[in-house]
């Protein structure tokens, strides 16, 4: 379906007449639905390879687009990759390298944490803000995890819509009547700001998230417009319809990927997939929409298996780092396609002012690439390497204060506390069992030089030594 420009709406809108009217059906646009999910494993979905969770809607999502099977997230923990996917910069570079609000340093840890920001700097010109001054409606559904008030909500940051957003990373509860400090206000305002009024006893958090996604789409249908559906789940707490997990309970524990309740979790976030991309069908707006599934680190060690990745969420082993990324783009993206090179989380930014038709900004979103050429099959690729820098500590398990790159198959990991260095082939060792520092001499003093000269090229924070330490 052939729907208005952004010319076309604001002529309409405005009631204007004469010939520079563009009629509403002459001009296509393409609006941009980018679902984020919070702690979803790479290995968690069918089309990943799963045999246990059932997620037949992100299945079609990857039949009719193009699957990354090394997709990166720019960081093993939530709030600088939510930051990089919005600016297009390295979370080293922003200074914004830890989940918010954290940053409690513990006076007896070895070295001081590096120092990071409380929240995304305001002079960042976000992805939607970006497309906002285009012409776009933007809305943002669920987890902003970027700051709060008085200024730094998603609102003072290009959406136009904040929907059950908040300075939070988890809901506290996921049923209604949600309680706890996630819907109470944050500050001492006058005002009485709910994170999600309304609603009604035992509704599902998905699913209500889900319903105003579907909502804003239709109410902007005759407009470009731009969906930040970044959903809570399937973070913690562990909470899902008692019939769902019911069905996962029924599975031999042998025969189990995760917890029962956290793959019931998972097929909601599926069935959400689901009615928005019915939604965009019924409204003959799935071909002109480009559609990024993707996750924000890796998935939590209590509640699935990576394997056979190592690691899990916060840890900077493939199974904290690499996460699912699908894009579904008609007439762009090949349908069905298994692509290989690694990307990250930055170059979801150009590649959506490319589909909007709009030039590239090249100073904000520094450290992104346009993939339209990998979407349209082309052997075409400009960056060396991908990189990670994480100077702090965290309680999850493998979890250490690192500094990493990949270049082609290697893979370096430098840790700080304690300190050691690790050198892999993801070609022929995806699980990250053989260090090979002694045995690839050469290729270790290559890497190790790049990761020096990236880091000091962002200006990454250093770990300093604690003077309170005691050993």
């Amino acid at each position: 379906m052939k729907i208005c420009s952004i010319k076309a709406f604001l002529t309409l809108s405005l009631g204007l007449v004469g010939s520079d009217i563009v009629q509403a059906e002459d001009v296509e646009h393409t609006n941009v639905i980018l679902f984020l999910i919070d702690d979803l494993g790479w290995k968690d979905l069918g089309c990943y390879g799963s045999t246990f969770y059932q997620t037949p809607n992100i299945d079609k999502l990857a039949s009719q687009g193009v699957r990354f099977t090394n997709g990166y997230a720019a960081c093993a923990v939530c709030s600088p990759t939510r930051a990089a996917i919005l600016t297009g910069k390295y979370p080293a570079r922003l200074m914004l390298t830890e989940w918010l609000p954290s940053g409690r340093w513990n006076p007896r840890a070895k070295l001081r944490s590096g120092r990071f920001l409380r929240s995304l700097p305001l002079e960042e010109k976000t992805l939607a803000e970006t497309l906002r001054e285009n012409g776009y409606r933007t809305c943002i559904v669920g987890k902003w995890h970027l700051g709060g008030e008085p200024f730094n909500t998603a609102r003072h940051h290009g959406f136009d819509d904040s929907i059950a957003a908040n300075d939070h990373g988890n809901p506290g509860n996921y049923f209604h009547p949600y309680k706890g400090r996630w819907s109470i206000p944050t500050t001492k305002l006058k005002a009485t700001w709910q994170v999600l009024p309304g609603g009604k006893d035992g509704e599902y958090l998905t699913d209500r998230l889900t319903d105003e996604a579907v909502t804003f789409v239709r109410e902007n249908q005759r407009r470009p417009f731009f969906l930040f559906f970044s959903h809570y789940a399937v973070h913690t707490p562990l909470q899902a319809k008692k019939a769902t997990v019911e069905k996962y309970k029924s599975v031999p524990k042998e025969k189990r990927q995760g917890n029962p309740v956290y793959a019931a979790m998972v097929e909601s976030v599926d069935q959400s997939v689901g009615r928005v991309m019915e939604e965009l069908k019924e409204l003959k707006l799935d071909e002109d929409t480009l559609v990024i599934f993707t996750s924000d680190n890796g998935g939590f060690a209590g509640a699935t298996n990576h394997a056979p990745l190592r690691g899990n969420k916060g840890s900077y082993y493939e199974g904290g780092i690499r996460v699912p990324l699908i894009m579904r783009w008609p007439g762009v993206a090949q349908s069905g396609k298994v692509n290989k090179t690694p990307v990250i989380s930055m170059d979801l930014y150009p590649t959506c002012l490319t589909a909007a038709d709009l030039p590239m900004h090249p100073a904000q979103h520094r450290d992104g690439i346009d993939l339209t050429p990998i979407l349209k099959g082309e052997d075409h690729w400009d960056r060396k390497a991908l990189h990670w820098h994480y100077p702090h500590y965290n309680s999850h398990p493998f979890a250490v204060p690192s500094s990493v790159l990949r270049k082609g198959n290697w893979k370096l990991i430098e840790a700080f506390d304690p300190k050691s260095i690790e050198l892999y082939n993801l070609k022929t060792d995806l699980g990250e069992s053989t260090n090979l520092v002694d045995i690839e001499p050469e290729k270790l003093k290559e890497l190790q030089k790049e990761l020096n000269d990236w880091r000091e090229s962002v200006g990454a924070e250093k770990m300093e030594p604690n003077p309170d330490y005691q050993n």
